[in-house]
């Protein structure tokens, strides 16, 4: 989860109470820094786009990441427009929309439906000469332009570890929700200046 404590799925990171616990990736706390890699590489871009899956997440966890993007991209001098994919069949209207906004440079923010379909979004940016953050690695490596986010198998071993232990009788409400500490940033340098 992004931010469980800010969607009420449990009471504090370090006592979580309840049936619940796991990883969290800290979300809202990386859109600033992915706003401002993507402006380093892609340099004088006043206008970015975002790219959300509505609801992917609680309603906390969406507030705090569209706020936290928004509020970056004010101290930047940037302006910023959210759009929104609900499943696969929105990619095209969805990026037609941000082309006619000329967006300079678009975020995708966090989703498991987007992590599924990440080579459709490396499509759909390059041809529309879209520099692209992700965040996911598999992205760059499947020709994205770059990627800053938590170690995505590193979250699932460890998710690995936790299911071990409540199998052999550990209560979750025991166990911490433990945040990601490896992240991962990319940036593909095979591609030309103003590619996805």
């Amino acid at each position: 989860m992004a931010d469980p404590v800010a969607d009420g799925s449990v009471a504090s990171l370090a006592r979580p109470g309840g049936n619940v616990t796991g990883n969290t990736f800290l979300g809202p706390e990386l859109m600033p820094k992915r706003l401002q890699l993507l402006r380093e590489i892609v340099p004088g871009t006043d206008r970015m786009a975002a790219l959300v899956h509505p609801g992917v997440y609680g309603e906390g966890t969406m507030r705090s990441m569209s706020a936290a993007i928004e509020e970056a991209a004010k101290t930047n001098g940037i302006g910023l427009q959210i759009f929104s994919a609900s499943n696969p069949n929105d990619f095209d209207s969805a990026f037609a929309a941000v082309v006619a906004t000329q967006a300079g440079a678009l975020i995708v923010l966090p989703s498991s439906m987007f992590y599924l379909n990440y080579r459709r979004l490396i499509d759909l940016a390059a041809r529309n000469k879209l520099p692209t953050m992700y965040v996911f690695k598999e992205a760059v490596e499947a020709a994205g332009l770059i990627c800053y986010g938590p170690d995505i198998p590193n979250l699932s071993r460890f998710a690995g570890k936790y299911l071990g232990k409540i199998l052999k009788g550990a209560k979750p409400s025991d166990l911490p929700v433990e945040e990601s500490v490896k992240f991962e940033f990319a940036i593909n340098l095979k591609l030309p200046r103003r590619s996805a």
